[in-house]
């Protein structure tokens, strides 16, 4: 039997022992609203405190995306504006994202489709994640003048060798092979299969255990091939472990073949003060203790953010006038200056109470 309610753009089922959570925006690739944010998080508490259920299900409506990430207009609207929404939003997701990691249930996000920024905080904190044959993932933000956010600079530093650092600053989208091997996900399981590993997993008993879930999901996992990650390891290693953008990008110069070349390219259409940002938010993240520094630092990172011309021009040349031609300022790596840096790094003012 199945209880459903519908909360704003996001949809609450039970079905028998599993809590189902369907993000229900599908025309806009499930991006995410303040209203969504806050429906998603009442769902997870409202699942935690009921013993009849055992595992929570996460999923996207439509077969595009399970989450496209924040949705941008708004946060760009809000800055212009200067209204409260756009911190706002960031410090609820951010809660939201470490509520995720500390979960007390087993927790299950299905990654079909498009799963970018804030939709790779939903998902890859959690402790089962399954990609299937359509899942494309990316942290695109250093090309809207933005940077890794979401946890994300806990997570890429977790990453084998400087796969995280390469992720972060190109923000290129990865396949499923490339996502397992970057510790992203744990599973590839075909698209068609999606509905069993719901079915399956709500005729689980309400006592069942991570490793119950584990065992339901293995056994309806395929292989989901070469990492080109995974290929490209070596030079990724030699050309991104530096402490700088520049000296990153003078590696990636002197490194013949097609990967580094498109790999150089694309960095060099980034914004420099964004590549600047991640660089350092990873470096410091790697040397972090826990998820919860990263999201405090991350948040500060945002305060500042909504002074800078960068983030207003990137999201205006991806999603307003879609010209896909900004025009950084500065322009290149050498022209930012260190102290504009070092202002994103001032701690949150209140931080994350977490």
């Amino acid at each position: 039997m199945r209880d459903e309610v519908q909360q704003s753009e996001v949809i609450v089922e039970r079905r028998a022992s599993a809590g189902l959570i369907r993000l229900n925006r599908p025309r806009a690739l499930n991006s995410l609203t303040l209203d969504m944010v806050r429906a998603f998080a009442a769902a997870m508490d409202d699942f935690a405190a009921d013993a009849n259920v055992a595992t929570v299900i996460v999923s996207g409506e439509g077969e595009r995306g399970f989450c496209a990430g924040g949705d941008i207009r708004a946060l760009h609207e809000s800055g212009r504006a200067g209204t409260d929404l756009a911190m706002t939003f960031w410090r609820e997701e951010f809660r939201l994202n470490h509520r995720i990691a500390t979960y007390p249930k087993p927790y299950v996000a299905l990654m079909d489709g498009i799963t970018m920024g804030g939709g790779v905080g939903l998902s890859s904190h959690g402790r089962h994640r399954v990609v299937t044959e359509r899942t494309k993932l990316a942290m695109p933000e250093t090309g809207i003048g933005y940077f890794p956010d979401v946890g994300a600079t806990w997570l890429l530093p977790r990453a084998p060798g400087e796969a995280g650092t390469w992720m972060g600053l190109t923000g290129l989208t990865i396949d499923a092979a490339d996502i397992i091997y970057a510790g992203l996900a744990d599973h590839h399981i075909a698209s068609f299969r999606l509905p069993d590993i719901v079915d399956t997993l709500a005729e689980l008993p309400r006592n069942a255990a991570q490793r119950d879930v584990e065992a339901v999901l293995k056994n309806l996992s395929s292989n989901p091939g070469t990492s080109s990650i995974r290929s490209n390891r070596d030079l990724i290693e030699r050309c991104f472990h530096f402490g700088t953008v520049e000296e990153i990008i003078h590696a990636l110069q002197r490194e013949p073949g097609d990967f580094a070349a498109e790999t150089l390219r694309i960095i060099e259409t980034r914004s420099p003060t964004s590549l600047k940002i991640a660089l350092r938010l990873l470096r410091q993240g790697r040397q972090s203790r826990n998820l919860a520094e990263c999201l405090n630092r991350e948040l500060g990172a945002c305060q500042q953010i909504l002074k800078s011309p960068d983030f207003y021009e990137g999201i205006r040349a991806a999603i307003i006038d879609k010209d896909r031609n900004p025009h950084w300022m500065p322009a290149t790596p050498e022209a930012v200056d260190q102290a504009a840096i070092d202002a994103f790094f001032r701690p949150a003012e209140p931080p994350l109470a977490l």
